[in-house]
């Protein structure tokens, strides 16, 4: 019962998830302006506790995808989302997920659904909430803009490079004027 209604309290939040993040698109929320210069990469964070210094991008993208649940130290991974509609989101979702907005709602919906996903991600308002999450919860790993990481957390390698590096693969794209 208490397995039950945990899973019903999850799909009603990955649910209104999903609703906030439709909304969005379809109002045309604007967001920060987006670069290619190296504050424009996207810096993977975990909390200065963690072992891991670097993930390839298969590994990154099972944990952003809830398909791993623990580190290889067995602490249990907990995933940080900025909102719906933020260029860094955005970039993550394209870069590491490999999909939309919605195709990412819908994978945790039903993966919640399911059992198949092991972790559900904290949705956050801001880079600095995130960051300061991250550095508050010893499993917790995040993103924010390369420019917005301070000495709180640590930044990992995404395949053996740094967010300064030249072949870094996370960018935020720039806005395209319509």
């Amino acid at each position: 019962m208490k397995r039950c209604l945990s899973r019903l309290v999850t799909w009603i939040a990955v649910s209104c998830l999903l609703a906030v993040s439709n909304q969005a698109a379809r109002a045309g929320i604007p967001s920060r302006g987006e670069s290619d210069s190296p504050e424009g990469n996207l810096a993977i964070l975990v909390n200065i506790t963690n072992p891991v210094d670097n993930l390839s991008l298969p590994e990154l993208r099972k944990v952003f995808l809830g398909e791993r649940s623990h580190w290889p130290n067995g602490r249990r991974i907990t995933l940080v989302m900025l909102e719906p509609g933020q260029p860094e989101r955005k970039a993550l979702i394209r870069e590491v997920c490999q999909m939309t907005e919605s195709d990412f709602s819908r994978h945790f919906l039903q993966g919640v659904f399911t059992g198949e996903v092991l972790v559900s991600p904290k949705i956050l308002s801001s880079p600095a909430g995130a960051r300061k999450f991250v550095f508050n919860v010893p499993g917790a790993i995040g993103f924010v803009r390369a420019s917005d990481v301070d000495s709180s957390v640590k930044v990992i390698r995404v395949d053996g490079r740094l967010p300064g590096d030249k072949e870094y693969g996370l960018r935020i794209r720039p806005r395209v004027a319509e």
